[in-house]
């Protein structure tokens, strides 16, 4: 067992004191077979004190997976507060409804089920009340899209994050054949030379490996 992974649990006992529903709702997504995505339940408390700090009342999350940083925003809204989170595939969204539906947040959540691309299209062309804090979780290869939609949704002030942009150091990787790899460097050049981002990277490990997230703050929203 690798050292940082027991400091992680240790922080994890000691601060985070993880709801039980959400160690249920992580047992549930592997036995339906969902993949390991998950924020850590130290990141999940840090998307929340993010959200609580920034005294965001409109989030939108764009990769539901199971729904576990879903709760974790939804829990750090205020009771009018609200997170869109968006999700491509048909089960994971089934998985996430179902964990949402008995949950005392769900008043909270709207789930849109599709690809992020065309709802975030949708959400833009009707004109949505911009968002304070965008969480950006999917399938890395159209991380520079969703960042020019997730822009057209913002607002002076909004925070950008942008997670697991390390890939375990593969981001130095200029040649890498992995499309995700390739996608998370569009998407940190796209930000280090956007007029509209103050933007910063930080490594993380922990119990998922070595990875890292971007943070931004939008200082300027493009006319659209």
């Amino acid at each position: 067992m690798t050292n940082y992974q027991d400091v992680d649990r240790y922080f994890t006992d000691q601060l985070v004191k993880e709801d039980p529903s959400l160690k249920e709702l992580l047992a549930d997504n592997l036995k339906e077979g969902l993949p390991a995505h998950d924020v850590s339940p130290s990141q999940g408390k840090f998307l929340a004190l993010l959200t609580k700090i920034a005294k965001a009342e409109r989030v939108l999350e764009i990769g539901t997976l199971g729904g576990y940083s879903t709760l974790w925003f939804a829990s750090a809204l205020p009771i009018h507060g609200k997170i869109v989170t968006l999700e491509y595939s048909a089960q994971h969204a089934r998985v996430a409804r179902d964990h949402f539906k008995n949950n005392p947040l769900a008043h909270k959540i709207e789930l849109i089920e599709g690809a992020a691309a065309d709802t975030l299209q949708h959400l833009i062309d009707r004109h949505t009340e911009p968002f304070d804090l965008i969480f950006i979780d999917a399938d890395k290869e159209n991380n520079s899209l969703y960042l020019e939609l997730s822009l057209q949704l913002a607002k002076v002030g909004t925070i950008i994050i942008g997670d697991n942009v390390v890939r375990h150091g593969e981001v130095l990787n200029e040649d890498s054949p992995d499309g995700r790899v390739q996608g998370v460097r569009s998407f940190i050049h796209d930000l280090s030379t956007s007029p509209h981002l103050d933007s910063t990277a930080l490594e993380t490990v922990g119990l998922k490996g070595y990875d890292g997230f971007t943070i931004s703050l939008v200082n300027s929203t493009p006319h659209h």
